[in-house]
């Protein structure tokens, strides 16, 4: 008798639209509307659920018992990996980069909840790490823990970007923008907004890393050429934060009660201020920004941010 799927992904969910009072900032003819992913779910939320929710009725229906995923230390997809899988009934399994995280569990908020949700943590080298998809690599890992639906870092597959192409096609008002705007990781959620725009729309993402890489991953899911990657505001890199970040975060939060998470959607939000105050949007155009989620990575940041005595990430 095969699975039934999980009532989990036959909920009605609902992401609310808000406005910002964009006077706050800058003064400007344009209008920007935040799409709040963040509040899609309690545990899964933004893009990891829209990524996750194909990903997951898939593996349910091949009748697989385990997923199989690989992250960093603070990643957002194992901690979102780890409550479907509750949620589901499925077990998982994070194949984590840095074989010395495996003594710092219990420091580390995102591993200590991934493994509280019943995630098996495995820890390898960096060095492995970097060739984890190697078929020596992938077949070694199924000798060691049986089959399992394998996801990639990051969750960027088909399915997911099918996903993702929800995020627009369920907003009725969604052909009224003129600018779409994501982060980056991977590539994936951009992917789908790319494909669910309309030809008068450009989709604007903003790189979490230093680069623009992940055109040519965009680039196997869509062949509309609709889109702009900038790392103009990756400060740096991935994971990377300053003093300049962190207030822009903090003064966004207290200004419009919206906090944004210092890996993702903070760098994109300090990126379309300034792009504003540069010009770069055309007068009066209307902009669409995505709050991918990734809130729980700010505990972890501060953790960070307190050992270089630096402020806090107001939450």
């Amino acid at each position: 008798m095969k699975k039934s799927l999980s009532p989990f992904f036959n909920t009605p969910f609902h992401s609310v639209l808000k406005e910002v009072p964009l006077s706050l900032f800058i003064k400007t003819s344009s209008t920007l509307i935040i799409l709040r992913e963040d509040q899609i779910h309690p545990f899964v939320s933004g893009n990891k659920f829209r990524k996750l929710k194909y990903n997951i009725e898939q593996a349910i229906k091949a009748e697989y018992k385990t997923v199989l995923t690989f992250g960093g230390a603070y990643s957002n997809h194992i901690a979102a990996v780890a409550a479907a899988g509750k949620m589901t009934g499925m077990q998982t399994i994070g194949i984590i980069r840095g074989e010395e995280l495996s003594k710092k569990i219990t420091e580390n908020p995102t591993l200590l909840y991934a493994q509280e949700q019943g995630m098996q943590l495995h820890f390898i080298t960096r060095e492995t790490y970097r060739n984890k998809y190697e078929a020596s690599q992938i077949e070694a890992l199924r000798e060691s823990f049986g089959d399992f639906y394998l996801l990639p870092e990051g969750g960027t597959n088909h399915l997911a970007v099918k996903g993702c192409k929800e995020i627009l096609s369920e907003n009725e008002d969604a052909n009224t923008f003129d600018y779409i705007c994501a982060p980056v990781g991977t590539g994936g959620t951009l992917a789908g907004l790319i494909e669910a725009s309309k030809p008068h729309q450009k989709v604007l993402g903003f790189s979490a890393l230093k680069g623009t890489f992940q055109t040519s991953e965009i680039q196997k899911y869509t062949a509309k050429e609709n889109f702009e990657i900038t790392d103009d505001y990756c400060f740096g890199g991935y994971a990377k934060i300053d003093l300049q970040l962190v207030r822009f975060i903090n003064e966004f939060h207290e200004k419009t009660d919206i906090p944004l998470d210092p890996i993702y959607t903070g760098k994109m939000l300090f990126g379309i201020v300034d792009l504003l105050k540069r010009g770069y949007f055309k007068e009066n155009s209307r902009i669409f920004a995505v709050h991918t989620g990734g809130l729980q990575g700010i505990s972890g940041m501060n953790q960070h941010l307190k050992k270089k005595n630096l402020p806090q990430i107001n939450t």
